[in-house]
């Protein structure tokens, strides 16, 4: 999997870093969302014994094994101008338009 990514994207993601290591896990929560799961951007620490690294540069992404069929090959990830949320898009399929980045780090 590869997520392209353009420069306000880039900005804004190194943002939410905010000077300290962290790394992006593609989420799906469905903890009560009473749905297939609502997308999220999780900063998180370290990946956890089930995620898998699918991108290095110029951030490190990851997901869960068991959620990594939900994704396609290559999506696109932009920053909405003027509002703290992204798009996740691929060719095919628009993944979520209100995606928020919450920081998991311990």
């Amino acid at each position: 999997m590869q997520i392209q990514l353009n420069p306000l994207t880039e900005e804004r993601l190194a943002q939410s870093l905010a000077g300290q290591p962290g790394q992006f896990k593609m989420f799906y929560d469905t903890e009560d969302c009473g749905c297939n799961g609502v997308l999220v951007i999780r900063i998180v620490s370290g990946p956890s014994p089930t995620d898998i690294v699918f991108q290095t540069e110029p951030f490190t992404f990851l997901c869960d094994r068991q959620q990594e069929s939900l994704f396609d090959e290559v999506m696109r990830l932009e920053a909405e101008a003027g509002y703290p949320a992204y798009k996740l898009t691929s060719d095919s399929t628009l993944f979520g338009s209100n995606i928020r980045v919450q920081d998991a780090r311990s």
